[in-house]
């Protein structure tokens, strides 16, 4: 019998959410997750990334977006490694009281950027 780690609370809350929305599912890789709708990813759980230490949820944001967060409020968002020139943005899980509200928030805007039109509608209209 395989023992798999426990999950941490902020990636099994995360799970809850992202899976809400159509077709999504979930990859799992270690310490890290991956949020796809059909084959097309969403969103990434980052739990100490190239040992950075930081537990956080990256997801796609409007152009010029995730730059300004990170500005705004750098304790709390940062331009993740590799996709933060791809317009993504990561926010931090592990500083403060996670704002369960604004993670959704993220994640389904993530969701309508990268997910075909007639699901990302769905999403929309449910709003």
């Amino acid at each position: 019998m395989v023992h798999r780690p426990a999950e941490k609370v902020q990636l099994t809350r995360l799970t809850e959410i992202a899976l809400k929305l159509p077709e999504a599912t979930r990859k799992f890789y270690g310490s890290h997750a991956q949020f796809l709708v059909r084959k097309k990813t969403f969103a990434y759980f980052l739990d100490n990334h190239h040992g950075d230490g930081i537990v956080a949820v990256t997801g796609k944001v409007l152009p010029g977006d995730n730059k300004a967060l990170a500005e705004a409020q750098p304790q709390r968002f940062y331009l993740p490694a590799y996709i933060g020139s791809k317009g993504w943005v990561a926010l931090r899980l592990d500083v403060g009281k996670i704002d369960w509200r604004e993670v959704e928030e993220l994640l389904s805007g993530s969701y309508a950027l990268i997910a075909p039109k007639r699901l990302a509608q769905q999403v929309e209209t449910e709003d």
